[in-house]
């Protein structure tokens, strides 16, 4: 097998165990094992820098830092959810909804909401491209390449043979910290000298808005999605 056929299998094969152990919590192989093929990705992409493309397993952690944050203009509007504290509110949003089905009974489904940061993802060619805070609702922040650094977001899709994929879409999703996460991020940073976040929205919202990811690598975020647009 030559370099080129080897570095695409260790892709494929780290890609695969990053989907088994972060989205469904099903790994296959130990910490030292993934470690290894992770390490000989790295090996190999270093002796070949020009087989290095921009979804590989090893540009999660960017090196470059940026003045700031670049403005992405997004392509429809990112509206947010208003909160409800009693059943009244509850009442008049029922009644909104009736006289706008003009006497049709409603059925609703109710969710958990994340609280968390949200987050507009671009996928080109079914590869992650670009990812934006939700801002004002028409523009925010490129964070892209603080993104990349949650291991739980597909660089690329998975996608069975044969279904078709849209050349471009975007998934709508939500950033946050599981509250375990955020109280031994809290001790560490004690232990160290360094202030303590106030609560895990505050800190998942800090953490995205560094400019340095391979600081952000060190956060413990997640990512939930819930919405496709093509």
């Amino acid at each position: 097998m030559d370099s080129r056929q080897e570095i695409l299998r260790l892709r494929e094969e780290i890609a695969r165990h990053d989907y088994l152990y972060f989205v469904r919590a099903e790994p296959e192989i130990s910490d030292p094992e993934y470690d290894r093929l992770f390490a000989r990705l790295r090996e190999l992409e270093g002796r070949f820098p020009d087989l290095v493309t921009p979804d590989s397993p090893t540009q999660r952690i960017g090196d470059a830092l940026t003045e700031g944050f670049r403005v992405v203009r997004h392509p429809f509007p990112l509206i947010s959810l208003d909160n409800s504290y009693d059943e009244a509110d509850l009442r008049a949003f029922h009644q909104r909804v009736v006289e706008g089905l003009e006497g049709r009974e409603p059925r609703y489904t109710c969710e958990l909401k994340f609280d968390g940061v949200a987050v507009l993802l671009r996928y080109m060619g079914g590869r992650f491209a670009e990812g934006a805070t939700r801002g004002d609702g028409r523009q925010g922040d490129d964070i892209t390449a603080n993104l990349r650094t949650i291991r739980s977001l597909p660089l690329r899709m998975f996608v069975k043979k044969g279904s078709p994929v849209a050349e471009e879409f975007y998934v709508r999703g939500e950033v946050y910290m599981n509250k375990k996460d955020f109280v031994a991020l809290n001790q560490e940073r004690e232990e160290t000298g360094e202030k303590t976040f106030a609560n895990p929205r505050n800190s998942t919202a800090g953490s995205l808005k560094i400019l340095d990811p391979s600081v952000v690598a060190k956060r413990p975020l997640a990512l939930v999605c819930y919405g496709y647009y093509s």
